[in-house]
This record gives C-alpha cells, structure tokens and sequence, in this order.
C-alpha cells in the first residue's frame, strides 16, 4: 500500500459543526471507499437513528460518540452487504503475527498481523466495530486498509 492509503482512517469533521456529520478525505485512492460508507452514515443519520431532531439537525447535531456509533453502523451495515446477509467479517491489528512470509509473499509487516473476527448476526459485528471504533478512526490505526480487507474477507474471495 502506498503511503496515502497507510495514513487513511475514518475522520469526521467537528463534532456539533455544520459539518459534523461529514468524513474529511483526501484526494486519491481511498476517497471512493470513505464517500460509499459517507453514503451509510448519512443513511443512518437521516432514517434509522431515533432523534427529535428536524432532518437538518439530525446532520448537525452529532456529538463525536454519536459520530462513532453512525461509523460503526455504517461499517457494519457494509460489511453485512458484502457478506450476503449472512456474515460479516471484521480486520483488526494484532501485535503478534498471524501469517509467516512464504515463497512469493513479500512482508509488509501489515498483512502478517491481521486477526480476523467473523459475525452471523450484523448487530453483534456493530457492536464489535463500535468496541473497537478507535481502530478506524485514530490516526496511524490503517483504518481505511483494515476496512477494505473485511470487506474482501465478508466478500470471501471466491466470490
């Protein structure tokens, strides 16, 4: 992965801002990822979340938990999709390797840590995300990358 797609994470805009609701991208490669789980979270914000907030409001009037729960919401809605609404599968990062390098394979001391955690139920795998929504939001996490592999691993690669 190139450098913009190792720094890419799942950052909103201010909390209570015009803009609250909104994830921040960059040009390149991981906008077309973050503007299609922009599209669930802005979904979820306007028609599932129970608030006595106007439409308008409900865009605006987000708290940074109320950020992490409509991300981890999004994810997981995406990642149920991808599985056929039967399974998700979530990526995170381990300190000790999963995976030791092999013929062609070429570390990237990346692949080699990540642990796979599948879900039959999409509210268990919300509840999963929202647990470790840090992974994907914090700066350094590979959030955008570890997204990506879930969503191929919830895909399966046969399909």
């Amino acid at each position: 992965f190139s450098c913009e797609w190792a720094q890419a994470h799942f950052r909103f805009r201010k909390p209570y801002s015009d803009l609250a609701y909104a994830l921040e991208t960059e040009k390149g490669g991981t906008r077309a990822i973050l503007m299609a789980v922009q599209a669930y979270i802005v979904k979820y914000l306007l028609f599932i979340r129970n608030t006595e907030y106007t439409h308008l409001e409900r865009l605006c009037r987000i708290s940074q938990r109320e950020q992490g729960e409509a991300l981890a919401v999004a994810l997981a809605d995406t990642l149920w999709a991808a599985g056929g609404g039967g399974r998700a599968v979530i990526c995170l990062l381990t300190p000790t390797l999963h995976l030791m390098p092999s013929g062609d394979y070429k570390p990237d001391s990346f692949t080699e840590r990540i642990q796979l955690f599948e879900f039959s139920e999409k509210e268990r795998a919300q509840e999963f995300i929202f647990d470790h929504i840090k992974t994907f939001k914090s700066e350094g996490s590979h959030g955008v990358i570890l997204f990506l592999y879930s969503l191929l691993f919830s895909r399966t690669l046969e399909r």
